[in-house]
């Protein structure tokens, strides 16, 4: 049986998925999610609560600590996944605490599941002030029953997204299992200029700061090897230092938790404190041409994540009316 999947607003570019596994593709995270206006044309913070508001049932419960403590609960995932996950949410969100505003998703937004119960989902988006460089951040989790009855597919995920203020990259974390002794993990600062046409973007972001480092510690590992996402657009748009690979442990049980504990999660902070000190902190001065291109090409790519992914892989999840609740909170952030 061929499913699409995707994550709860962040896994929105097709990969084709392990072999082993009965989903013959998995659409990656909300990496192309960019802005594709300067600051001052987003809706303010009150106008996305009350946009967010109208959206949620009356007859939700969760509160919105509530909704944070069901995302950060992360009750699908293997042990060393979800303390990797809680540990990279915790240092981001108290990191840019100055900058974030509280969550505003409603609560059938903040969690969601299918009638058969199937499927479950969690979502947790926080808005930058207006005047900090970031824009939002997004987290999410999925699991989904995998159509063989046998197994199932558990997706955890962070991003952070900076506005039109700087063209610093931003950042995507991402983990998909499909069974125990595989897991493909997704590391990246996704650029926001061609480093072909800026090589001082390319020396100043991925060379500087010896990301790819980080790639080649972990491909040292004999269980190990990168991961080719069949989408070609995909791998257009992620960074040369880009982390894209997939862990065998074989028939040695508990080892893909055991790398994920002792490179997955170390490898992570660390290019996550890169991305805080170097990325997510300053604006940046533009010129009118540069901000004309950096909204083109955010605007274009986010376009394009709606497009191709949301609209048609929720439905096949959720159904129309959960799909549609998820895609109107979501389009408020992405300002489409």
């Amino acid at each position: 049986m061929a499913v699409r999947i995707t994550t709860t607003a962040t896994s929105f570019f097709t990969v084709t998925a392990p072999s082993s596994s009965p989903f013959p593709s998995k659409p990656l995270p909300l990496l192309t999610s960019f802005p594709s206006h300067p600051r001052s044309s987003y809706s303010s913070p009150a106008t996305k609560t009350t946009s967010l508001a109208a959206l949620s049932s009356p007859s939700s419960q969760m509160s919105d600590d509530g909704g944070r403590r069901k995302f950060m609960d992360f009750p699908f995932a293997a042990g060393p996944i979800r303390d990797a996950m809680v540990d990279l949410v915790s240092t981001v969100e108290n990191r840019l605490a100055s900058h974030l505003l509280p969550p505003a998703l409603p609560p059938d937004v903040q969690y969601c599941r299918n009638d058969p119960g199937t499927a479950h989902a969690s979502l947790h988006i926080r808005s930058g002030h207006n005047s900090s460089p970031v824009d939002f951040i997004l987290g999410s989790w999925l699991h989904c029953k995998l159509p063989t009855g046998n197994g199932s597919l558990n997706i955890t995920s962070l991003s952070a997204y900076l506005n039109t203020s700087t063209d610093a990259p931003n950042l995507l974390i991402e983990l998909i299992q499909s069974s125990p002794d595989s897991l493909i993990f997704i590391l990246d600062l996704p650029p926001r200029k061609d480093p072909v046409f800026h090589p001082e973007y390319l020396q100043e972001f991925y060379e500087e700061t010896k990301l790819d480092s980080h790639r080649q510690v972990l491909e040292k590992l004999p269980e190990v090897r990168p991961y080719f996402s069949s989408s070609l657009y995909l791998r257009s748009i992620l960074s040369p230092t880009a982390i894209i690979v997939r862990i065998d442990g074989g028939e040695q049980a508990g080892r893909v938790e055991e790398i994920v504990k002792e490179c997955v999660h170390p490898v992570a902070k660390e290019v996550v404190g890169i991305w805080l000190e170097k990325c997510a902190m300053e604006k940046r001065e533009l010129g009118e041409d540069e901000l004309t291109c950096l909204k083109k090409r955010d605007g274009l790519i986010k376009s394009k994540t709606i497009e191709i992914d949301l609209g048609s892989n929720f439905p096949r999840l959720f159904g129309p009316e959960v799909s549609e609740r998820l895609l109107g909170a979501v389009r408020v952030y992405y300002n489409v």
